[in-house]
């Protein structure tokens, strides 16, 4: 296969994985996102430019996640290696549990289909798959590749034979609130602290918190803090993020739809909005109170943003 174009733009959400009990399994678009800019050059030089979050920090050149993942999609469909000139406007936080890295590979993935002759070779379903061979699992993946809310799943037979994500609704009252702190946590770290085992009783209570939160999302929002609940991964990960879990126990208490956001430590909390979200930065909902309270007007270096959700996932287009 040959290259079809030599300039694209991809724009990618931020996603918040697991919303407590749907653990590598449920995950959200939302309304914050990364935008990279790709040239393929006459030459070998891989040249990365990177302005806003991990400006000085992430890896340059053939390291950086975006290319990698562009090299991957290129050598699956056949298509010529090429030098690369990438700018990526990047305004996911990192190491928050806000599908910083989910974002990068799916960036990278969709600008090698901008970039080949048959962009159709590189559809949802390989995206989705080639994603998940490179992030080890598909629940960042999933949203903010196809938007929204979705539960994302891997065939167990024949073994290892695909990757696959729904599409779930979602109530208009729904509006996702992300409480970043200033510090990072890094995803191994967090996964780092799993057991191996879960007792049996927890599974049942976590599959049926998992089921109720399908419902609660898409028809009954009023349902969302118990459908939140979660015994399967939260409490483990509380030693290596005492201060996120002792704010969503806090946001609980008074009655808010708190979780922590992917591996944290980020804590998103699933609001209701109280009227028509116009915008969301403005939109008044039934958590601000207990916000307002919780933190008394000392922030302590967290950060509250209101985010959309995000309704259509990553989007690319050729550029002349």
């Amino acid at each position: 296969m040959r290259l079809g174009s030599d300039r694209a733009r991809v724009r990618v959400p931020a996603t918040s994985a697991n919303l407590g009990p749907g653990f590598d399994a449920l995950g959200l678009a939302l309304a914050l996102y990364d935008d990279v800019e790709v040239r393929a050059l006459g030459s070998a030089d891989v040249v990365v430019d990177v302005v806003g979050e991990g400006a000085d920090e992430v890896p340059g050149g053939e390291d950086h996640l975006v290319v990698r993942a562009l090299r991957h999609a290129l050598d699956h469909v056949g298509a010529p290696q090429t030098g690369l000139h990438l700018t990526c406007r990047n305004r996911i936080p990192h190491g928050r549990g806000l599908g910083s890295s989910a974002a990068a590979v799916v960036a990278g993935l969709l600008a090698a289909r901008a970039l080949v002759s048959e962009p159709e070779s590189l559809d949802d379903d390989v995206v989705l798959r080639l994603a998940t061979e490179l992030e080890g699992h598909p629940d960042n993946a999933a949203p903010a590749l196809l938007g929204g809310a979705t539960v994302a799943w891997s065939d167990t037979e024949p073994a290892g034979s695909g990757v696959h994500a729904a599409r779930l609704p979602v109530d208009p009252t729904v509006l996702p609130i992300a409480v970043v702190p200033g510090t990072r946590l890094a995803t191994s770290h967090a996964r780092g602290v799993l057991p191996a085992q879960v007792p049996h009783g927890d599974a049942a209570f976590q599959a049926g918190r998992s089921a109720l939160l399908v419902e609660a999302l898409g028809r009954r929002p009023d349902l969302l803090l118990p459908a939140t609940e979660d015994r399967l991964h939260q409490g483990y990960r509380r030693p290596v993020m005492a201060e996120s879990m002792a704010l969503v126990d806090a946001l609980r208490a008074r009655g808010v739809a708190a979780v922590v956001s992917g591996a944290g430590p980020t804590v998103l909390v699933l609001a209701r909005a109280a009227g028509e979200i116009a915008d969301p930065a403005t939109t008044p909902t039934d958590a601000d109170d207990a916000l307002e309270r919780v933190f008394g007007g000392a922030m302590g270096g967290w950060r509250i943003v209101h985010l959309g959700i995000d309704p259509t996932g990553a989007t690319w287009r050729r550029l002349a």
